[in-house]
């Protein structure tokens, strides 16, 4: 499976601020998300609670004034610097964040340049966005039970912990999700890679383990493994 090198855009008037943590971490599935950037006019009340999530997240914060009235300029500036982008030709996929038909032509000349096209937005979307993409990821499918895990984040999150041990196998089980072989197996490389992606500061002495296959092994009630002369591999029960 290729590891793209993804441009994260998020029109951040239609798309759900509670997603973007499960968007990161969907997307870090594909690969390394190199530039991530939200656009909005971050002056309007709508967007107030934004702030505070982008930065957590390290999204830069895009303002995009509405020049008139009743009429928001967001999707044209995102256009503009996706073109900018692609012209840099540093990035192999790109991935737009909305549930607007508008962004179905731009979709379509990315697409036309060769790069991998993952459009995300809510069921709702018109066919002819999805379609315009090479994949589609609804919002409705990411983090059910999101707002339960950010109140257990909050409460639990430290920096001398290094975060909760259940954020670890939330995202063992992502990874298993993604990158399971024929046999539901998932390569512990593969898994650790994806691990860092979504959380940088990953590390697994923080919880008392010498390497992520003994923190996997602590586990057998959640995990199968098996070993295959230097190379280890668990599947979730």
């Amino acid at each position: 499976m290729e590891d793209y090198k993804i441009v994260l855009l998020i029109d951040a008037d239609n798309t759900q601020l509670s997603k973007l943590g499960g968007i990161i971490q969907e997307l870090s599935t594909y690969g390394r998300i190199v530039v991530k950037r939200a656009y909005g006019n971050w002056k309007k009340n709508t967007l107030k609670n934004w702030e505070g999530e982008l930065k957590r997240l390290a999204i830069k914060a895009e303002q995009q004034f509405d020049y008139v009235s009743g009429k928001n300029a967001t999707d044209m500036a995102l256009t503009i610097d996706t073109m900018d982008l692609l012209h840099r030709e540093s990035y192999n996929a790109f991935a737009i964040v909305a549930s607007d038909s508008d962004y179905t032509p731009l979709a379509i000349r990315l697409h036309e340049d060769g790069v991998f096209v993952i459009g995300v937005g809510e069921r709702k979307t018109p066919e002819p966005f999805r379609n315009a993409c090479d994949e589609f990821i609804f919002l409705e499918n990411l983090d059910e039970d999101n707002d339960r895990y950010e109140d257990y984040y909050d409460s639990h999150y430290s920096k001398e912990s290094g975060g909760g041990i259940e954020e670890v196998h939330r995202l063992l089980k992502r990874a298993g999700d993604r990158y399971e072989d024929e046999d539901g197996f998932t390569h512990i490389s593969q898994a650790g890679a994806y691990i860092k992606r979504v959380k940088p500061d990953f590390d697994v002495r923080s919880y008392n383990y010498k390497k992520l296959s003994d923190l996997i092994s602590a586990f057998p009630k959640k995990y199968e493994t098996r070993r295959d002369k230097s190379s280890f591999y668990y599947r979730c029960k």
